[in-house]
């Protein structure tokens, strides 16, 4: 499961919500390793107890296998007439779940975003509105099972009624008076077996469902091998950092339609190009992956220290690490901490502002030292200060590298050495920004007096 799901494409977590998947690592997880094992021990052991005590009672008085076939048989009707609603209501309870778990947790994210617009009482709404319809769903599904539990112990207090007359009405002379008595204790707990037996079976039945939501997850769709042997390139590769689009069709899923059409051009190596327009978005394979340095909007810190969110698989030394650190303008920052870069970073960075997980995430690539970077709206949540200085590294320490910087702030990306211009997915024009500008019917040159007149009016 945890292979297929780290393997699946982008748009299944697109679909998927994150604890939906955290639900079956954990919850269901933790039912399938400790608690069906448990109760399948019981459950056997429970039958061989019964099977025991039937064949002893049978040697008392043969008439009681009979009537314990009987019950046997009613109680195996009344099991498969509960679990067929069952199974389905214990499949809703598990989908009905991962909605409050994902809610909160988005709640309690965005919480300071909430009050600031007083939507407390919308997400507490909301809130209850979810729950009340787990809750619903558990209600059917406890009241299934006291159906059933009514049912199995009426049946079985009437077996170990017929049993008690069979036992006072046979002759004195066939049964000795004390194996009468044990053969009575022996019917109730007979009827106490029969009774768990057929409860802890079909509890163990819904509890395979953990089983089935698992095995779901393992046949999540895949994204292309990883690796393929027989076309890897060189270690060394890319040489000059040159990429060459032709034909270039990319949609997010295969019903939705396309964002990029038919994009043909050619980023020369060690140049910056700028990308504006509505559409950018750049993907790629192992091979690919591991010579791409990537720069998200987004910035990912993970808990741990300062050294494991720059250097997570400790390839560099630390003095590499503070060189990347000096030109980021962090190293000051993480020299505050007396641990300097065993320094805690608490869970998706909270303890560092977003313009310094930012930088981190330049260091991180800076790093790498990889001959293509991609900057993905890399400078839209941060301030202008930040974003001169992660703008003015790049110049410096990328002055042979290809930079691809996908962006809506006409500053980001005047200076670069092409711009290409996007619009509906087709490509309108690319070339230098200055030759751009000279044309005032160009596309970009609107984008520029457009982004200058809201810049006046702000």
């Amino acid at each position: 499961m945890i292979s297929s799901v780290f393997r699946a494409t982008i748009s299944f977590f697109d679909a998927t919500p994150s604890s939906r998947i955290l639900s079956r690592s954990s919850t269901d997880q933790s039912t399938v390793d400790t608690d069906i094992p448990y109760r399948l021990a019981g459950l056997a052991f429970a039958l061989i107890q019964l099977l025991s005590i039937v064949v002893l009672m049978s040697q008392v008085a043969w008439q009681i296998f009979p009537i314990f076939l009987v019950i046997l048989a009613i109680s195996v009707w009344y099991q498969a007439y509960y679990i067929s609603t069952a199974r389905e209501l214990a499949r809703m309870v598990g989908i009905r779940k991962a909605p409050i778990l994902h809610h909160f947790s988005e709640s309690i994210t965005g919480a300071a975003t909430i009050r600031c617009f007083n939507q407390e009482e919308r997400f507490l709404m909301r809130s209850l509105s979810i729950i009340d319809d787990y809750s619903r769903i558990v209600f059917h599904n406890s009241g299934t099972m006291e159906w059933l539990c009514i049912r199995i112990n009426f049946l079985f207090n009437c077996g170990f009624f017929l049993v008690l007359i069979i036992l006072i009405n046979l002759p004195k002379s066939t049964i000795d008076p004390s194996l009468a008595g044990l053969a009575a204790t022996y019917g109730l707990n007979l009827n106490v077996l029969q009774a768990w037996i057929i409860w802890n079976l079909c509890n163990v039945e819904n509890k395979m469902i953990s089983v089935e939501r698992i095995l779901q997850f393992t046949n999540i769709p895949s994204e292309a091998p990883l690796v393929v042997e027989d076309c890897r390139p060189k270690p060394e590769w890319p040489m000059d950092g040159r990429i060459e689009l032709t034909g270039l069709d990319v949609r997010y899923s295969p019903s939705l339609p396309m964002v990029l059409k038919g994009i043909t051009c050619t980023f020369p190596g060690g140049k910056k190009i700028g990308v504006v327009g509505k559409d950018g978005k750049w993907k790629g394979l192992q091979d690919l992956r591991s010579r791409l340095g990537i720069i998200p909007q987004d910035p990912t810190l993970f808990q741990g220290t300062v050294r494991t969110n720059l250097d997570p698989l400790e390839k560099h030394e630390d003095q590499e690490i503070w060189e990347v650190l000096n030109k980021c303008r962090l190293a000051d920052i993480v020299k505050q901490d007396k641990r300097l870069l065993h320094a805690p970073v608490s869970e998706d960075g909270e303890n560092w502002s977003v313009g310094q997980r930012q930088l981190v995430c330049l260091a991180r690539v800076l790093l790498k030292k990889r001959r293509i970077l991609v900057l993905d709206e890399a400078t839209a949540s941060i301030d202008t200060e930040t974003d001169n200085i992660i703008q003015g590294t790049i110049r410096e320490e990328t002055s042979r590298c290809t930079v691809i910087t996908v962006a809506h702030r006409i500053p980001t990306v005047i200076d670069n050495d092409l711009i290409l211009v996007l619009d509906d997915g087709k490509v309108v024009e690319y070339d230098s920004p200055v030759k751009l500008l000279k044309d005032s019917s160009s596309s970009f040159s609107k984008l520029v007096i457009e982004f200058l007149r809201r810049s006046i009016q702000e």
